[in-house]
């Protein structure tokens, strides 16, 4: 992770990207080809999202989530859940993940890829651990173009600081995007290349005013609250500012405001 990625408090986490992740996590399981009572494993899951949609939809014989952040563990370790399914929280990271060679039928990571150090030697691990006819599959921010949150926020943060824009997720990490993802796939050791596929999804987010949608900013959790911390007031508020003016076009007449994210997901499997 950048100099500005802090990741450690799973409750302001919830309230910035944790009320997206859970919608978009369960978009993502519903466009997967799988079935019940498979062995899962969840990277980087944060404080569980994917996790639960996953043993929602899919009725796992079990799941193991990994995540480098003790913090996000506790939290998804904490989340209501049905009784009798097999979950297991364990501290590890993408490139050096703590289960054995071949032991889950299923790999899933939501938003962290592009946090790794070295994606190709994240999803090397993804591929070691998957069981032969395995899926692999993750799904990323479009952080360039339709996560209208973070866009806006660093559109703002930019125009008035012009070294916030170094900090910008959608600069920072090309790996977001198509083409770049099914590189990453393809390229992968044990990979089906002939069962790789891209696919977006878009989830859009109703926050009931301008306050609903700044106040999980100022959490200090990710690359953006971090940036805010590093502010004097005057320009925090400054970008506060601009940034309502910029997400006016998302007003409706009641004053809620609704923003869109689109996801880009990518789908493979181990030769089976």
């Amino acid at each position: 992770m950048g100099k500005a990625d802090l990741w450690h408090d799973g409750e302001p986490y919830e309230r910035y990207v944790g009320r997206w992740s859970r919608l978009v996590a369960a978009t993502f399981v519903d466009v997967l080809d799988s079935r019940p009572g498979l062995r899962w494993l969840d990277v980087g899951c944060g404080t569980g999202a994917l996790t639960d949609a996953v043993i929602e939809r899919w009725s796992p014989a079990s799941i193991v989530g990994v995540d480098p952040s003790e913090g996000f563990l506790a939290a998804a370790r904490a989340r209501p859940r049905a009784e009798g399914a097999d979950v297991r929280f364990v501290v590890g990271d993408a490139e050096h993940l703590p289960l054995p060679d071949g032991s889950v039928d299923a790999v899933v990571s939501g938003l962290v890829l592009n946090f790794a150090p070295d994606p190709a030697a994240a999803v090397a691990e993804f591929t070691r651990v998957a069981a032969p006819g395995a899926l692999i599959a993750a799904y990323v921010w479009d952080y360039a173009e339709e996560m209208q949150m973070l866009r806006t926020f660093w559109d703002a943060a930019a125009a008035l600081d012009p070294d916030a824009a170094e900090l910008d997720e959608g600069r920072r990490f090309p790996l977001c995007r198509p083409e770049p993802l099914r590189q990453l796939w393809s390229d992968a050791p044990e990979m089906d290349v002939a069962t790789v596929r891209i696919k977006s999804i878009e989830i859009g987010m109703a926050f009931e005013d301008f306050d609903d949608l700044w106040e999980p900013f100022l959490g200090g959790q990710g690359p953006a609250p971090t940036y805010l911390q590093s502010l004097t007031d005057a320009s925090r508020a400054a970008v506060r500012d601009r940034m309502r003016e910029a997400t006016s076009f998302g007003c409706r007449p009641d004053g809620s405001i609704m923003l869109r994210a689109r996801a880009w997901v990518v789908v493979g499997r181990r030769p089976g």
